[in-house]
């Protein structure tokens, strides 16, 4: 029996599989994941999605499993290890916004609890399911994204265009995007 998946999702690639058939569209709200997916999404900007993937576990290895607490004392020394490291993008803005995030992430964490309160209220704690036939359906931002993004932007968070925003938000689950005749849709 054959299975039918979005058609963005790589069958030459177990990494892309994996992420299409287990995370993309699965309602996220674990903090440290949420964390991750923000910061991966921003260092996504101008790359393939598969580049991220593929440098995923040196990522979590390089920002110390994405612990908000180290990453946000990070100093210069540490900056300067990370733009060495062949294992992640080593793009000096967006090593920066990582660092700016986490500093910014533990302010949001006082203030409503973190990310999973502050996102899943725009959506009141349920995905948007959309019907679309294919991805060229899917827009590369909505009315939402935008509302988020400048939210998370008057905050402080770094690399969070509407567009990333989107992305992200099919990431974490806030948003299901999965095709109609993908086996990971879900009807109401």
């Amino acid at each position: 029996m054959t299975i039918t998946r979005c058609s963005w999702a790589n069958p030459d690639n177990p990494l892309y599989l994996k992420y299409h058939d287990e995370e993309w569209g699965v309602p996220c709200h674990d903090e440290t994941r949420l964390f991750e997916m923000l910061n991966l999404e921003g260092a996504q900007a101008g790359l393939s999605w598969s580049t991220i993937l593929n440098k995923r576990e040196n990522y979590r290895i390089a920002f110390d499993q994405w612990d908000a607490e180290k990453i946000a004392r990070y100093d210069a020394r540490k900056v300067a290890e990370l733009l060495a490291n062949a294992g992640i993008v080593r793009n000096r803005l967006k090593v920066a916004a990582t660092v700016n995030n986490a500093q910014v992430y533990l302010r949001l964490r006082e203030e409503v609890g973190g990310l999973d309160p502050f996102l899943w209220a725009y959506v009141d704690g349920k995905p948007l399911l959309n019907k679309r036939k294919s991805i060229s359906e899917t827009p590369a931002k909505t009315p939402l994204s935008d509302q988020l993004s400048k939210d998370l932007a008057k905050r402080g968070f770094k690399f969070v265009g509407s567009t990333i925003i989107y992305a992200y938000m099919q990431a974490i689950g806030m948003v299901n995007d999965h095709a109609k005749d993908c086996f990971c849709y879900k009807a109401p």
